[in-house]
């Protein structure tokens, strides 16, 4: 059912939020931010940077926004594919950097499907003048494992 990855996926991004599931790290990079718009296979979030994702200079640490785009990514094909997925490769472009407190749009949408090979494109942009401030692009692989499967593990 099509919704149903897509909800399952979106109590996914929220116990992750929340810090119920994943890594302390997972909810610190994420913090703040709010789904917008879900659909199967695309979606658009809204995201203040957080102080605690900063770097010496008072930008977004780029591994603070790598892992952002990692788990958007992963979110976004399990909301089309409604299996856990493993990246086999990943790569985020940095066009600008964003301050602490800055507002920035994401849009996370799956580009390709090869049966259990899947694209995603994450774009990060300024809000406001929609400046580009880093573009991430994922190939995960689909198994036939559930969250709940992964979560016993």
């Amino acid at each position: 059912m099509e919704n149903d990855s897509l909800q399952t996926s979106l109590a996914w991004l929220r116990d992750i939020l929340q810090g119920k599931i994943g890594h302390g790290l997972d909810a610190r990079v994420l913090q703040g931010l709010r789904v917008i718009h879900a659909e199967k296979g695309f979606m658009r979030f809204d995201f203040v940077v957080p102080k605690s994702v900063s770097d010496i200079d008072g930008n977004w640490n780029v591994g603070a926004l790598a892992s952002l785009v990692d788990l958007l990514g992963g979110v976004t094909i399990f909301s089309f594919a409604n299996r856990v997925v493993t990246s086999v490769d990943f790569s985020v472009s940095y066009y600008s950097t964003a301050k602490i407190q800055e507002h920035v749009e994401i849009e996370s949408k799956v580009t390709a499907n090869r049966g259990k090979l899947l694209h995603v494109v994450i774009e990060v942009r300024r809000k406001g003048n929609g400046e580009v401030i880093a573009v991430g692009k994922q190939w995960m692989a689909s198994n036939r494992q559930t969250l709940a499967q992964v979560s016993n593990v």
